[in-house]
């Protein structure tokens, strides 16, 4: 289970952070950021072959005690980070890539809404109402 959904925009500012634990929120938001360093990293680096540059999930960036620290990148250079618990074990890779497959549809989604200004942050349907768990998205 997903704890922390990040969206990131091109320029680095948060276009749509949620985190289930609400009371931890400002330590998802610093994981978040923290993890733009590693992305950066991932993407510029030097001498990649033209199929790894065609590749959007980045795998995971790091982790730690809690919690790991998932990656993805548009072609557009939109970031989506996803932090999930570190006890969830059955938990698979090609799951992950699953989650990140639907949240780039549900984010291209919001870009083709003609009501969006890009660049404005995400608001979703449950920022209006009780907010609920992140389970598969």
């Amino acid at each position: 289970m997903a704890v922390c959904i990040a969206v990131i925009a091109k320029e680095n500012y948060p276009l749509y952070i949620r985190s289930v634990p609400t009371q931890g929120e400002l330590k998802f938001h610093y994981t978040v950021h923290t993890s733009l360093d590693v992305v950066e990293e991932k993407i510029s680096g030097v001498g990649k072959a033209l199929a790894d540059q065609r590749e959007l999930y980045l795998g995971l960036l790091y982790p730690t005690e809690d919690y790991k620290v998932y990656g993805y990148v548009t072609n557009s250079k939109v970031k989506f980070v996803i932090v999930v618990d570190s006890s969830n074990t059955s938990l698979r890779d090609n799951e992950i890539r699953s989650m990140f497959r639907k949240l780039h549809n549900s984010f291209t989604d919001v870009m083709c809404n003609p009501f969006y200004n890009p660049g404005d942050p995400i608001q979703s349907k449950t920022d209006l109402m009780k907010w609920q768990p992140l389970n598969g998205l």
